[in-house]
């Protein structure tokens, strides 16, 4: 009889042991294929062409806007990538403040989606590799001679004790969406797609020999 019962506790366990893996596995995919807009790496530094910010994003559509992406609805993304100077007596200052708007578009007679970026373009076979570039942005450089010499207005602030935070984030302007799916986006959630405001400090007496990256 004891024996019995010790089988079949043994048998229960494996099955919750089983269970419990799936629902595991089910949850890590989940998080892999996760609708939306996540911040995946974010790093300041200096190089030959001056400081800069940079992020990645991690950008994956619902179904319904990828369909209306290859219906021809063009999809303007935003990117504000930020460094603010902190103040004890007043809010904080942004030093540099970069606003960079992309456009995704998706050409049904060449069957290639392309970026829009100003008046550069270019053009990607499938839509992941199109999204994996438009994930990457990059803010416009502060000279090197605007940083160094201690003559410039951001170098005497990045040589101060004030404490500086970069900040990252992306989101699709649904502002520029054609008018019936301006409508449509506020009550479609599928059509909110923006990332946290990711924020990382700005180590500025290592500007010059290592970047500061997010894990």
């Amino acid at each position: 009889m004891m024996v019995s019962f010790m089988h079949c506790c043994k048998k229960t366990l494996n099955i919750l042991n089983k269970l419990a893996l799936g629902l595991c596995l089910c949850f890590c995919a989940f998080a892999v294929n996760a609708e939306g807009i996540t911040v995946t790496k974010a790093e300041s530094y200096v190089d030959e062409d001056g400081y800069e910010i940079s992020a990645n994003f991690k950008i994956t559509l619902p179904p319904s806007v990828a369909d209306a992406l290859q219906r021809g609805v063009t999809l303007n993304f935003v990117s504000e990538l930020t460094i603010t100077r902190s103040r004890w007596y007043w809010l904080d200052s942004a030093v540099i403040q970069d606003e960079q708007q992309s456009k995704l578009s998706y050409n049904a007679l060449t069957q290639q989606y392309r970026i829009s970026r100003g008046t550069l373009f270019q053009g990607f076979p499938n839509l992941e590799s199109a999204l994996r570039v438009l994930g990457h942005q990059t803010s416009t450089p502060v000279p090197v001679s605007v940083l160094s010499g201690g003559g410039g207005y951001v170098a005497r602030l990045l040589k101060s004790e004030t404490k500086y935070t970069a900040f990252a984030q992306m989101r699709l302007d649904t502002s520029l969406l054609p008018k019936p799916l301006q409508v449509s986006a506020l009550t479609n959630s599928d059509w909110n797609l923006e990332s946290e405001r990711y924020s990382w400090p700005v180590e500025t007496d290592k500007l010059d020999i290592e970047k500061v990256s997010k894990p």
